[in-house]
């Protein structure tokens, strides 16, 4: 196997590869006129980095079937591979089978819901309550969703 370019590294501190790249792909929204009269942007932007990269990401940085499939079986809700990318098609209107981080900031940032979109804000709910120390959260909920 060939070993991969060496770059060096920024004070010693390992990052994720895609780590910086989200974070100038986040000063972009931030930046966009489009998004100036979203509130608290900067906090969602930091938030849905951290659920990005929650995902098993493929070589490119984006989010593929294969890690939509994981998130799900790990949220206990795991999908037919047919869902699968009907899921990711609904965030990418179709022009590609991996959801880059800009296909997930639209997404969540815009008004369409998608399938993806109720999984993270359900995951965010049950993160939020699983903070309060009350008894785990009933599991059926996520399976409900469409």
């Amino acid at each position: 196997a060939m070993a991969a370019p060496r770059r060096p590294s920024g004070g010693g501190l390992r990052r994720a590869p895609h780590d910086g790249r989200l974070d100038e792909i986040n000063k972009e929204f931030l930046c966009d006129p489009k998004f100036s009269n979203e509130k608290g942007l900067e906090e969602k932007l930091a938030v849905f980095k951290e659920k990005y990269m929650e995902f098993d990401l493929n070589n490119q940085g984006e989010i593929d079937l294969m890690s939509v499939k994981r998130m799900m079986e790990k949220l206990g809700a795991p999908k037919t591979h047919l869902e699968l990318k009907r899921m990711i098609s609904e965030v990418t209107g179709g022009v590609s089978d991996t959801i880059s981080y800009q296909d997930f900031v639209n997404l969540m940032l815009g008004k369409r819901s998608a399938v993806l979109k109720l999984v993270m804000l359900f995951e965010g709910k049950a993160n939020e309550s699983s903070r309060k120390p009350s008894g785990p959260p009933p599991e059926r909920d996520i399976a409900s969703l469409p």
